[in-house]
């Protein structure tokens, strides 16, 4: 007898408002000191994961598959907490970050194009 794997709690689920794509954002940001590292998305499979594991999982939209943070770069996530917004449409990940969390090797998605 096979077994499916575990979905997101029911309870999380409800509250989530995806977009069209099924997808949530989530706006990862450095546990102590509150550096915005990066936006990447999120659908059920990917929070369920990352929830599950604490290993930080997101859903490319440009590959069209998950990926764990830094499994081929070394860059790691260790997830610390996941808070949903009041709203329901938006994940605040506290991790830990090891090395860059751009893929550009840049600490921050933010590091490049300062606008003011």
């Amino acid at each position: 007898m096979s077994s499916s794997p575990p979905e997101l709690d029911p309870g999380i689920a409800a509250r989530l408002k995806r977009n069209p794509d099924g997808l949530v954002p989530a706006v990862v940001q450095q546990y102590d000191t509150g550096e915005v590292l990066m936006l990447a998305w999120m659908d059920d499979e990917a929070l369920r994961r990352t929830l599950t594991t604490r290993a930080a999982t997101y859903w490319s939209r440009s590959r069209g598959e998950y990926w764990v943070k830094g499994a081929t770069s070394g860059n790691t996530q260790r997830v610390v907490s996941v808070a949903l917004d009041c709203d329901g449409d938006t994940l605040l990940v506290k991790v830990d970050q090891t090395g860059g969390a751009c893929h550009t090797g840049d600490r921050t998605c933010f590091d490049a194009d300062r606008l003011l």
